[in-house]
């Protein structure tokens, strides 16, 4: 049976038919569906491939079968790892195989819907290869585990595709024949073990090490130990709402504050590392929402962001999302030094990521294994910093820009994934090198300029293995953000 995990990424992705709309050689016939790959899928009972009616680009247009038709885009299905299994996502349209309101009741006609962020249960399918019929394929719902079906397996043009009690028979028997895509190797393993201290320039960051571990599910709880004076492992199990909404807890030097797995939320404000602090830890944790609904579109009246830093030192934030903050996500101001950023999900913000407030140029950042999602500016900023490395990032929709690198910056980008982001990396007075990223209908505006000067050699200050560049979008899906086990 086939169970291969793969991994991307996409919120209402989009690919242009052009880059997929190919012939199928006789060599890509009924293959394995892989991540990244892009399909037609026949079902065995009638040769017809499943589509989305009329074309339709809304949510809520239901599937049927039609004649097979090369370069047809509503016929065209992506296969995107996430949460272990596979959304299906059509090339026309943008949106996700949908079982509506995941529902368990055999017969019910599939649709198409937003993806989200791609974890939706009902948008979730696993492949079992066929033992009946060999390279083909059962198509099963992770929300009903029920299997996609010719419905009475009829051979009519329009018919239904629904979702049916699961059995290895040929209008549940399904062909993968791939018309395009990046077909990619997919990572192994349910999860992967995390280190508990800080690579590149963070290095040597202990947070609170040493010191008394407490578990905190309070407002109270948390912000004594936070701004204590001595070391403290403080750990955030459970959602805690942060009154008045923005308030910025103000954490003092050595300090870890983590989240117990998934568990740890922080709810309508943030932190504040001010001047001085050193040798603080912020990991695993979801922080959120401070949107102000009169402050649109700018985010400008009220600086409410999720974790922001002046003139803070050895710092690393790891394993974070953080989302929908009426300013920024990360700020990073005042020659903040020492910062590793690694294994953040910044999803769903205008201002994401933003670094300098300052004339002087001697901050040191290494941000790596971050998956910008569905924001606009910032991702990052990056002025009058020193050395600015980043590697194996994955920017997606991004509206704006994405690595900016600014004022006399030296930075380095490279084997990072642009999907569906403007002005991907560019360089204004300081110095950038690229090398081995990826860019997927990703341009620049007129006048960009991507390559200028010799920047610096990142690995003159610390080690670090870069992961294939094909790979950055499934290791992002997979583990960018809070994990399970991390802070247990």
């Amino acid at each position: 049976m086939l169970r291969r995990l793969a991994v991307a990424a996409l919120a209402a992705l989009t690919v242009p038919v052009a880059v997929v709309a190919m012939a199928v050689p006789p060599s890509q016939a009924a293959v394995a569906p892989v991540h990244g790959g892009v399909y037609t899928l026949a079902v065995a009972a009638s040769g017809k491939c499943v589509e989305v009616a009329g074309g339709s680009v809304d949510n809520g247009a239901l599937l049927q079968q039609a004649a097979c038709a090369s370069g047809s885009a509503r016929q065209q299905w992506r296969v995107v790892s996430s949460a272990g299994r596979f959304n299906l996502v059509n090339v026309g349209s943008g949106r996700c195989v949908d079982v509506p309101s995941g529902s368990s009741v055999s017969g019910v006609q599939l649709q198409q819907w937003g993806c989200g962020d791609g974890t939706k249960v009902n948008q979730l399918w696993s492949f079992a290869g066929s033992s009946a019929a060999s390279g083909k394929y059962t198509v099963a719902s992770a929300a009903s585990g029920l299997c996609v079906s010719d419905r009475d397996g009829s051979t009519a043009g329009n018919n239904p595709i629904v979702q049916e009690t699961c059995a290895d028979v040929a209008r549940m028997q399904w062909a993968f024949e791939q018309v395009g895509g990046n077909p990619q190797p997919t990572p192994t393993g349910g999860g992967r073990n995390w280190p508990n201290t800080a690579d590149g320039f963070a290095q040597g960051t202990t947070g609170g090490a040493g010191g008394q571990t407490v578990t905190v599910t309070t407002q109270a709880q948390l912000n004594q130990y936070v701004t204590a004076s001595a070391p403290y492992v403080v750990r955030v199990a459970g959602t805690i709402n942060i009154s008045p909404k923005g308030t910025e807890l103000r954490v003092a030097s050595n300090k870890t504050i983590i989240g117990v797995g998934t568990s740890g939320h922080i709810v309508g404000g943030g932190f504040f590392l001010g001047t001085g602090v050193s040798n603080v830890i912020i990991r695993n944790l979801t922080i959120r929402d401070t949107l102000m609904p009169d402050d649109d579109p700018g985010d400008d009246a009220y600086d409410y962001d999720a974790i922001q830093m002046d003139t803070a030192n050895r710092i690393w934030i790891d394993h974070n999302r953080l989302s929908r903050m009426n300013d920024g996500l990360i700020d990073s101001r005042k020659d903040t030094t020492n910062l590793t950023v690694s294994w953040n999900h910044l999803v769903d913000n205008n201002k994401t990521f933003g670094i300098g407030w300052t004339e002087n140029v001697t901050a040191r950042i290494t941000i790596h294994h971050n998956w910008f999602q569905n924001t606009r500016t910032r991702n990052p900023s990056a002025d009058n910093i020193a050395y600015c490395h980043l590697y194996n990032n994955y920017v997606q929709n991004t509206s704006s820009y994405g690595n900016y690198i600014r004022g006399l910056t030296k930075g380095v980008v490279e084997n990072s994934y642009f999907e569906n982001s403007r002005n991907p990396y560019y360089v204004e007075a300081g110095e950038l090198v690229n090398r081995g990223n990826v860019l997927v209908n990703s341009p620049w505006d007129s006048g960009k300029v991507t390559s200028k000067g010799s920047a610096f050699n990142p690995s003159s200050f610390y080690p670090y293995t870069l992961d294939p560049v094909a790979n950055v979008p499934g290791l992002l899906r997979s583990y960018a953000g809070p994990q399970a086990n991390i802070g247990t």
